[in-house]
């Protein structure tokens, strides 16, 4: 399954989709569908994880880590490989995945940040062949995201980054740790700075990075005080204050619905058009009217 990304696979066989010009950072996405055959793949600074999407099991003999393993692969099977490791598969039969790159160095530091661990002596163990409904579920919304027509949030992409970090350190690092400390709520003036950052910059693309450093903690801590303090993730308090804005340039202004979405963060008429309709039942132009 793993054999997209390494040369001179990567020539051989080209992704369905892929994340390499969405700009998101420390993680990288690719769908695949190849015919029967084999290869190698070696990822010095990037674990990668693979989720197959297969409608029919596939047969493959899989290498690496110094163990070999055979086994039918179905959907929602996962295999992962840490970085550093080499790896060969073999497989019989079409084979349909998701193949998920996430840096090892953003790994590091979430490790280090968020779960109190040395980040000198992580290490994770490789799997086969696997089922972990979480990873699932993260891959097929990074997958979502990924088949939007329009560019998608970098916040929302980041957010999952760090998810997908913490359930690999949780449950596929070598070396136990020790369990988060508590999140507690934003100070009142904190909470009011990372609003009015918001607020200020609902045109642009916000990263969680830039929210956090307002606060001066890591990016997991910070989503977790942020939704302790206002009930909402900071991706869901983002779109709700960018429909907000929304609303009030459509009842204010005679802007075009174009121009409203560009002003308003989304970047097109139509990724506002299924935001706003997601969340206020009608179409931009239908709140217009009414």
């Amino acid at each position: 399954m793993e054999l997209a990304a390494t040369q001179p696979l990567e020539c051989a066989y080209s992704p369905l989709l892929s994340s390499q010009n969405q700009g998101w950072d420390f993680i990288s996405v690719e769908q695949f569908q190849n015919p029967s055959g084999e290869g190698e793949t070696y990822y010095p600074n990037e674990h990668a994880i693979c989720l197959s999407l297969a409608a029919r099991p596939v047969r493959f003999l899989q290498i690496k880590g110094g163990k070999s393993h055979q086994s039918l692969y179905g959907k929602g099977d996962i295999s992962i490989t840490p970085a550093e490791m080499p790896f060969f598969a073999r497989w019989q039969g079409d084979d349909h995945y998701l193949h998920i790159r996430i840096a090892s160095q953003f790994v590091r530091r979430v490790a280090e940040e968020a779960l109190a661990l040395d980040p000198d002596s992580l290490e994770l163990r490789p799997e086969f062949r696997t089922r972990d409904p979480q990873i699932e579920s993260i891959g097929l919304l990074l997958l979502a995201e990924l088949q939007q027509p329009q560019l998608g949030s970098r916040l929302y992409v980041e957010s999952l980054a760090n998810a997908f970090a913490v359930h690999l350190l949780r449950h596929y690092a070598v070396s136990p740790f020790r369990p988060p400390r508590a999140a507690g709520e934003l100070l009142q003036h904190q909470l009011l700075q990372v609003l009015d950052f918001i607020q200020e910059h609902l045109e642009q693309e916000i990263k969680l990075a830039d929210l956090a450093a307002l606060v001066g903690v890591s990016p997991f801590h910070f989503s977790h005080l942020f939704k302790q303090t206002t009930g909402f993730s900071p991706y869901q308090y983002l779109l709700q204050q960018r429909i907000e804005r929304a609303k009030q340039l459509l009842k204010q202004t005679n802007y075009s619905i174009m121009e409203i979405a560009l002003l308003c963060g989304f970047n097109s008429h139509s990724h506002l058009s299924k935001q706003f309709r997601q969340r206020m039942g009608m179409s931009p132009k239908a709140y217009r009217d009414y």
